[in-house]
């Protein structure tokens, strides 16, 4: 396992670029299965998620060609499905969760799709009803082999379009099934469909494609089935959790910061929940720049009531960044309420918090609260494991605050979702290496 060493309580300064987003990343590749055609898609992350599904893909048999740092051509004329029911095919799929994504596609095309149970982050239940709900109501037959956590859908007669209302506004479930209705016969209508701009990014290249969504950008979309989707080129958005994680760094170590090339438009409520927690931030063109502060104090409600930070479906706030808040909050002025609907083990990283001296209290496994210490207590240094993406992110951003020299391990964690991180860091002033343990 990696290991980061990282020297504490020093000030940053300068510009940093975000990388393409992780979870548009992770559905725009799955549809490049869904045509012969070639497909280019330009900044893809260079992250350990990103590169385990273009292998997936090669092994697929997909034609995959570097053009230039993260920007590759797709040809998938010539696909393999033997490789679905291969013993290396269960140990790549399950190892990585957005694999799940390539079942649509598939499914859409080929008429069968299949995919051992998948892993990703150890953060609670994550259902895939939805998915499934989402392909059975297209026609497809479903199986599941209990011995061995594996799934398939099939559908040899191909799929029919249909009316559905979506259980849960789930974001890789939506993606899935708007990949399997793009090629079903007929008119296809998604109620409750997550409307994240991952989403809409994905049906924008879809209709680049040749498809028929509309609705795009609200949770209702109609989907008027083609025969055939030729290519296109794609480009991904600036990483909006990546952006949200630079604005918390900023605010933890006090310095001044600029994120380039954030596109605004696609951040929603992320700039004005940062600026609830008393974090100046101004936008400049289609930058953020972030002032070095002394200190920042959480707002309360205008009744006077204590602030509650919580996630829901877009656009709402996103869940993926609530780690992030929380721990910003450990040096804020003021107090605040932390709650995470969506996963029941995301808020259990908070111990190594009150290790370092955070004052938080776990009510249950969706709330903390946070009793900020207004920098008029630094946190302490310690060694730590890193158990998910964002946690991960959060107890760096945590030790790079705190006095004396902390140790993270398990980084490989952290770098399924950020791209060289420790290099990017660095290059702003940051006091951290990296070993292999």
């Amino acid at each position: 396992m990696g290991t980061f060493q990282i020297e504490g309580g020093h000030k940053l300064k300068g510009e940093i670029t975000p990388q393409g987003a992780k979870n548009e990343a992770l559905q725009i590749l799955c549809a490049v299965l869904l045509t012969p055609e070639k497909v280019i898609i330009e900044n893809i992350p260079d992250i350990l998620d990103v590169n385990k599904l273009i292998k997936i893909l090669e092994n697929l048999g997909v034609k995959i060609q570097k053009l230039g740092k993260g920007k590759f051509a797709f040809i998938a004329d010539e696909i393999n499905l033997d490789y679905l029911e291969s013993e290396l095919f269960k140990q790549e799929g399950s190892s990585l969760r957005g694999s799940i994504m390539i079942v649509g596609p598939l499914l859409a095309r080929f008429g069968k799709g299949y995919i051992p149970r998948p892993g990703g982050d150890k953060i609670g239940r994550r259902r895939l009803d939805t998915h499934f709900e989402g392909f059975i109501n297209l026609g497809a037959k479903f199986r599941y082999n209990k011995e061995e956590r594996f799934y398939g859908v099939e559908a040899p007669k191909g799929l029919k379009g249909t009316y559905m209302l979506l259980d849960q506004a789930s974001v890789t479930g939506t993606a899935n099934i708007i990949m399997a209705a793009v090629l079903a016969k007929g008119t296809t209508t998604i109620y409750n469909a997550a409307c994240e701009p991952y989403i809409q990014q994905l049906c924008k290249m879809l209709n680049a494609m040749g498809a028929n969504i509309s609705g795009v950008g609200s949770n209702l979309l109609v989907i008027e089935g083609v025969k055939n989707l030729g290519g296109c080129t794609h480009r991904i958005l600036p990483d909006m959790i990546e952006i949200g994680s630079w604005i918390g760094l900023a605010a933890m170590t006090r310095s001044e910061i600029t994120i380039k090339n954030v596109s605004w438009e696609n951040l929603g409520l992320i700039p004005e929940t940062f600026r609830k927690l008393g974090i100046k931030l101004n936008k400049k063109g289609d930058d953020i720049h972030i002032p070095s502060q002394k200190e920042y104090e959480i707002q309360g409600y205008i009744d006077g009531s204590i602030l509650t930070v919580a996630d829901a479906p877009w656009p709402g706030f996103t869940p993926d960044l609530l780690s992030i808040v929380l721990v910003v909050c450990t040096q804020a002025k003021g107090s605040v309420l932390i709650h995470q609907k969506m996963f029941e083990s995301r808020l259990f990283f908070v111990d190594k918090l009150i290790d370092m001296g955070a004052k938080i209290i776990l009510c249950d496994p969706h709330r903390a609260t946070v009793i900020g210490h207004n920098f008029q207590s630094n946190l302490k240094a310690t060694t730590m494991v890193s158990p998910d993406i964002r946690a991960g992110i959060s107890l760096l951003i945590a030790a790079l605050s705190a006095q004396g020299t902390s140790t993270i391990h398990n980084i490989e964690q952290i770098d399924r979702g950020y791209e060289n991180i420790d290099e990017r860091l660095r290059a702003i002033g940051a006091k951290i290496t990296r070993s292999e343990s």
